[in-house]
């Protein structure tokens, strides 16, 4: 079995890749819910949802996020009454967010939600929230700290972030069959999500992290930072501003006691010795996804790091 800790698009097109490797039903993806956020009323699981319609080949992939073809009646009937949309829902998108606020109100946990959602779009992918009890990433900018979306949407990650917190956390539970599938999996991914705002919230809830680390021998890490820069998203920007190197050795230095492999791209090789100075054996590998195909070839670089 393969477990991947994910958030983000990055993680969703290396899951998709997994998929053409192995059997899904054989890969199960740990998401970062400290993004989620009610919006008009909905319960909104931006990361769960990315994953969802990625491996649903539904995704929008201009964008990396969102439904192909969406359209935008409701969003724009809102703006008639003065209600503010910068966060954008599609039309056949709320009905995920219509579906999952509805159940939770019921009483399912996320994590029952989440599954009835996967199998709405026939997927054999086990997703699983990363709990079902609400941790919320808080990010300090300009001496106010704000929550993730007014941060990452609302001001496109524009601003300088002083500090991360991840509100509820130390209460929190990990979600059922996290802890235990850590535990028994072959590999361990750490895909190429942000690792201060996708990967860090799943690493401060009780426990995660021993489990993780109890499994670093099985564990590859993909940096999501090539040639010094984000492909997606503000983690190179993430990087400087918290104090950490904004390269691949960066990320090795916060991935060693998690991980015994880091994959880095090719326009990387030159720091290989540096990040095995860190303490993680090295593999330099195409790792920039430009297709379905190129996923998949970087999915079966990361499975053979592991000796079976």
């Amino acid at each position: 079995m393969i477990v991947a800790l994910a958030g983000g698009v990055g993680a969703a097109r290396l899951l998709r890749g997994l998929v053409r490797v192995v059997a899904p039903a054989d890969v199960t993806a740990v998401v970062n819910t400290g993004d989620d956020v009610v919006l008009h009323g909905l319960h909104v699981s931006p990361d769960l949802d990315t994953v969802t319609y990625t491996l649903a080949e539904a995704v929008n992939d201009e964008t990396g996020w969102g439904l192909a073809g969406e359209t935008w009646t409701v969003m724009d009937a809102l703006e008639r009454f003065g209600v503010e949309t910068w966060f954008r829902l599609g039309d056949r998108d709320l009905a995920t967010h219509l579906y999952r606020t509805t159940r939770l109100a019921a009483g399912a946990p996320l994590s029952s939600v989440t599954a009835e959602i996967a199998r709405g779009w026939g997927l054999e992918v086990r997703l699983l929230p990363m709990t079902d009890d609400r941790v919320e990433t808080r990010v300090t900018v300009e001496g106010t700290e704000i929550g993730f979306q007014d941060y990452f949407v609302r001001r496109r990650h524009s601003v300088a972030v002083e500090r991360i917190r991840f509100a509820g956390a130390e209460q929190a539970r990990p979600a059922p069959g996290v802890v235990d599938a850590l535990g028994t999996a072959d590999v361990v991914v750490v895909c190429p999500s942000n690792p201060l705002l996708s990967i860090a919230p799943l690493l401060a809830l009780p426990g995660l992290r021993d489990a993780v680390e109890a499994r670093r021998s099985h564990t590859v890490a993909v940096s999501p930072i090539v040639g010094g820069v984000a492909l997606k998203g503000p983690a190179d920007r993430l990087l400087t501003e918290l104090g950490h190197e904004t390269s691949v050795v960066g990320v090795a230095r916060l991935y060693a006691s998690l991980a015994a492999t880091l994959v880095i791209d090719e326009a990387d090789a030159r720091l290989a010795g540096a990040i095995e100075d860190a303490g993680m054996r090295c593999v330099v590998a195409p790792a920039v996804m430009h297709d379905p195909a190129a996923a998949a070839a970087l999915a079966k670089t990361v499975l053979d790091c592991v000796t079976p």
